[in-house]
């Protein structure tokens, strides 16, 4: 199956997942950002993990949509006032500002709670045991130890002077749960419901950290180089609101050169557990082209 081909699988389930129903409003914003126009790296992800190691795509297409949900949640809350402020995601008004911050809060809150319930109704074909395995890992990465103590983190290291060595390790925590965090459970997921043993699973974990870190560190620079038509969204803020990044770090080129080592340590990974996959391929190959490494 080709990115496009899973792509459109993913946004068909999206589109059939979420219902419009009284209270229409909550649902109308829920469906607003989960369907805005993106690449969705993470179900992809989770799909083609699946495939690789011998498993049924369909099987996986609730917990990927659920992901994707998940990861909508995390872009309503991260836009708020009270976060990041920001007015645009993906080239459309962020969600508070379609709908009002009242129902974004709680359209994130239902997403959250939403997605685990798209897994249980849907995976019919999943055994029970794979299901709570499932759903133990959604509730690990996207709890207080997961996605939002990286969130958290974001927040406390704006305009702080720690120590070099301090804000490395601090970098590294947040964006490995900010970010990172929803990579691993897409592929673990994906993983899980094809069967893999413990090793396999170890492989693909280590290979999911590397390519978050490497998205995220991409992510920073592109804040710096690229255009609002490109990214969608307004640039630069990262700077003035004097968060930690790898750019802020490191400077530009330096985190160019650790992009390029994260990236290059993806495909060392791929090789040495004979990971074949020409989608992950594709999206290391994109990811370096956009920032022109």
């Amino acid at each position: 199956m080709k990115m496009n081909d899973y792509i459109e699988l993913i946004n068909d389930k999206l589109d059939q997942f979420i219902k419009i129903e009284y209270p229409e409003n909550i649902f109308k914003s829920m469906k607003y950002t989960v369907l805005l126009p993106g690449k969705r790296l993470r179900p992809i992800m989770c799909l083609e993990t699946c495939r690789m190691f011998g498993g049924e795509v369909e099987k996986a297409i609730p917990t990927a949509c659920a992901i994707e949900m998940l990861h909508a949640q995390t872009l309503i809350h991260d836009d708020l006032p009270c976060m990041d402020n920001d007015d645009f995601r993906r080239g459309k008004p962020t969600n508070h500002k379609v709908f009002g911050e009242a129902i974004a809060v709680l359209a994130g809150d239902a997403l959250l709670t939403y997605a685990p319930q798209i897994i249980t109704k849907h995976s019919t074909d999943l055994t029970s045991d794979t299901i709570i395995r499932i759903l133990n890992e959604y509730f690990e990465y996207a709890g207080a130890r997961g996605v939002i103590a990286g969130q958290v983190v974001d927040i406390e290291s704006e305009n702080n002077e720690y120590a070099q060595e301090e804000r490395e390790k601090i970098l590294e925590y947040l964006h490995t749960h900010k970010t990172s965090d929803l990579f691993q459970l897409a592929m673990r997921t994906g993983a899980i419901i094809a069967g893999v043993n413990e090793n396999q699973l170890t492989a693909i974990t280590n290979f999911a950290k590397t390519f978050g870190l490497a998205f995220q560190i991409a992510d920073d620079i592109l804040d710096e180089i690229s255009t609002f038509e490109q990214m969608g969204k307004t640039l630069g803020k990262d700077k003035t609101s004097g968060k930690l990044t790898y750019v802020s770090l490191y400077e530009l080129e330096e985190a160019k050169c650790k992009l390029s080592c994260m990236l290059d340590d993806c495909y060392a990974i791929m090789k040495q557990q004979n990971i074949q996959s020409e989608i992950f391929e594709d999206i290391i190959e994109k990811i370096k082209q956009r920032v022109g490494i």
